[in-house]
């Protein structure tokens, strides 16, 4: 004889029928090993990307991402990759698509670094290696884009914070930031020669710790460029034995008696090109420069980065005395 079911069985069976997918829905998965990704394209449908997260293991099966995205119908999947390295639930897999929780390197490029030190900061993201910006760097096409007078596109790598995903190459990179210098540029609405301004700011952004102090210090070089007196600017110096593949952390004798082109104790003028990537606060102190008829400055003692300026070599040598004086001390 077959029995009727209770009252307490229907209730039984309709808490569990209501369990089952809220469990699947919050239970922990991971079907692969390591990390993986998941490059989801605009236009994607909700079908497509749960083949695409069920095939890599993201979800354990497209039916459980479905059941999460009928609880959560109200949101949208944001395209873009994404990174998965631990288990996670369906819920938690579709929170961080609809947030737009993608994958990206964050390249930090402080005001007055180089190509060098850009090039050593992508490789240690682990983006590409350091020979392969530093080519690109130097690839002609990029410069007689950006500024045909230039050796290289030093200068015009913008300083700036960078989101890249992994399929940024070294010329992609070049061209975001050579972009972003753009931006910028336009923004100053002065149409003064670009390689001239960009060479000269980065001597001052690269001879200057105090932004109060820009303005003087590009007028001593303005002043010098005027009555053709060399710069003597330690930066250039160093700058032209990192082309050459020799700077040790110091200047050397050998690298102020160098007649590399950059190397401003030999050759009067502005070296060839830009030394770094300058900030908007220097290619300003180059437009309006300070009036003033320095022509020397020199570190004050204490540490605070500020200079002594000086219109005659005898106050500057006095000077640079006191500084040398409290070092030793």
């Amino acid at each position: 004889m077959r029995l009727a079911p209770t009252a307490g069985t229907l209730v039984l069976f309709a808490v569990l029928a209501g369990g089952l997918p809220t469990f699947r829905l919050s239970r922990p998965y991971q079907g692969f090993h390591g990390e993986t990704f998941i490059d989801i394209p605009r236009g994607a449908s909700t079908f497509t990307i749960a083949g695409m997260l069920a095939d890599a293991g993201v979800v354990s099966s497209r039916w459980d991402f479905l059941l999460a995205r009928l609880v959560e119908r109200g949101r949208v999947l944001q395209a873009g990759e994404y990174r998965f390295n631990r288990p996670a639930s369906p819920i938690e897999v579709l929170d961080r698509i609809a947030r737009g929780d993608i994958f990206y390197y964050e390249l930090v490029v402080p005001e007055g670094k180089n190509m060098f030190d850009i090039a050593a900061a992508v490789e240690d993201l682990g983006l590409f290696k350091a020979g392969l910006f530093l080519a690109a760097a130097r690839n002609a096409a990029l410069i007689r884009d950006m500024d045909p007078h230039a050796p290289t596109l030093e200068g015009y790598l913008f300083p700036d914070t960078y989101k890249l995903s992994r399929h940024t190459t070294p010329e992609g990179l070049c061209r975001i930031m050579t972009a972003k210098f753009r931006e910028e540029w336009a923004s100053r609405k002065r149409m003064e020669d670009v390689h001239r301004t960009v060479t000269l700011a980065s001597l001052v952004e690269k001879e200057s710790k105090l932004e109060e102090e820009r303005p003087k210090i590009a007028a001593v070089f303005e002043n010098r460029l005027r009555i053709g007196m060399k710069l003597d600017c330690d930066s250039t110096t160093i700058y032209a034995a990192l082309l050459d593949g020799r700077y040790s952390g110091v200047i050397h004798r050998s690298d102020l008696a160098s007649d590399h082109p950059y190397n401003t104790y030999r050759h009067a003028g502005l070296p060839p090109g830009p030394i770094a990537s300058p900030s908007m606060a220097s290619i300003r102190a180059v437009d309006a420069p300070a009036r003033t008829d320095a022509l020397y400055f020199v570190l004050r003692p204490g540490g605070t980065g500020a200079h002594e300026f000086s219109s005659n070599v005898a106050a500057h040598e006095a000077a640079a005395a006191r500084f040398r004086r409290a070092r030793k001390k």
